[in-house]
């Protein structure tokens, strides 16, 4: 299988330029790598000062690179399925463009950029598939689009097939809706076992990771820890986070003490929200990054001789589990290591809702949450101990 690298982050954080300068140094490496861009903005061709295409383009040796087309891939993936919503709708409403338009249903674009991932992985002709995601906020539905498909496939196939030819003459000349022809049958089962294959794939943290990338300033910082929260409670692994633009000593002259003090802050901050995970740190360049040569330097300071397709971090920061009526928010706390209950007394532990958000105080650290579940907002934290190394918060329906 390909390893598969997922980079997303706030925009403007420069998740493009990581992203490409990651391929560029795998394929130093020798890894045949392809990176895609599935973001609307499509800045992946402007980043790597070079013309792409739907299909892949060959940048450099080991190295290929797509911009996606949403009617390209809609076409390429949907194409059947879609005639055949399309024939549905236009006994409905006679106007055939407006039916080709109402066939195309919520997600169906985005689930083609992500059918691209699973063609990659099933072809094995690249080691490293990179892929530039949309920003954190689209992403967070970007990757639940594999669960919206597979309903969407299953409500598309009402009827089983057996039966359905011997059928098919009658039904048509009665029914408001023509049945589905064999390749369209096809199609939809071949689209629902890649779906279930795809959701499989984004989950497994030996093949895929996702990677965050933010800048040391306290709003993408926000919108970053939210993200990670969601990543980590649905089971999308994270192996690490890259905090770009970070103002080295050299240029701080240039910018003053307010803005020293101020990153100083927030590059601590980066260390005791997303701790266990490595934070990699990429400077804010003098130049603008645009090219292959600009985009390798940033490449070979990020990764510093190591394998950009290691996987940096294994295993589950948040979950959530249920206890009868009771849910317990299960955390792993970079500042509690592997200390048992003897060691951290009761009375240490503090922890207050506010909101969405829920402050965990342990001595004289604190740390904050965005609460990623519904079920947790709607109750009250009750207690909590720490078993193994994780914080154990017992979270009970309001009285």
């Amino acid at each position: 299988m390909s390893r598969i690298l997922l980079f997303t982050g706030k925009g403007g954080t420069g998740k493009t330029t990581i992203a490409a300068a990651t391929a560029l140094v795998a394929a130093e490496q020798g890894k045949n790598t392809i990176v895609m861009s599935t973001d609307p903005a499509h800045s992946l061709g402007d980043s790597l000062d070079h013309s792409l295409s739907p299909e892949p383009v060959k940048i450099s040796s080991n190295l290929w690179a797509q911009e996606l087309n949403i009617l390209y891939n809609v076409k390429k993936y949907w194409d059947r399925i879609i005639g055949w919503l399309a024939a549905a709708l236009i006994r409905y409403d006679p106007n055939e463009a407006r039916a080709e338009d109402m066939a195309i249903l919520p997600g169906m674009e985005e689930l083609a950029n992500l059918l691209w991932i699973y063609d990659h992985n099933l072809d094995q002709r690249y080691d490293l598939i990179v892929v530039d995601c949309p920003p954190t906020g689209e992403s967070l539905r970007f990757f639940g689009f594999p669960k919206i498909g597979e309903w969407w496939a299953k409500k598309l196939l009402p009827l089983q097939r057996k039966g359905t030819t011997l059928l098919r003459p009658f039904v048509d000349l009665v029914a408001d809706v023509p049945l589905p022809d064999d390749k369209t049958f096809d199609a939809m089962d071949d689209l629902l076992n890649q779906l279930q294959k795809l959701d499989a794939l984004l989950i497994d943290s030996m093949h895929t990771s996702i990677r965050l990338v933010l800048n040391p300033d306290k709003m993408t910082i926000k919108e970053t820890q939210r993200a990670f929260n969601y990543f980590s409670l649905f089971g999308y692994p994270i192996d690490a986070i890259i905090c770009n633009r970070f103002i080295s000593d050299e240029l701080f002259s240039l910018y003053g003490e307010g803005w020293k003090s101020n990153q100083i802050k927030y590059l601590q901050l980066i260390e005791e929200l997303f701790s266990p995970l490595p934070i990699f740190r990429v400077p804010l360049l003098g130049y603008e990054a645009i090219g292959i040569e600009s985009l390798l330097k940033i490449g070979h300071s990020l990764y510093d001789k190591k394998d950009p397709t290691e996987v940096f971090f294994e295993g589950k920061p948040i979950t959530i589990d249920k206890e009868n009526d009771d849910r317990v928010l299960n955390l792993q706390l970079p500042f509690i290591g592997n200390k048992e209950d003897s060691v951290i007394k009761k009375e240490e532990i503090s922890i207050e809702k506010v909101g969405e958000e829920l402050i965990v105080s342990i001595g004289n650290q604190k740390r904050s949450f965005f609460l990623p579940s519904l079920a947790l907002m709607e109750r009250e934290p009750k207690g909590a101990k720490i078993e193994k190394g994780r914080l154990l918060i017992r979270f009970e329906k309001k009285r």
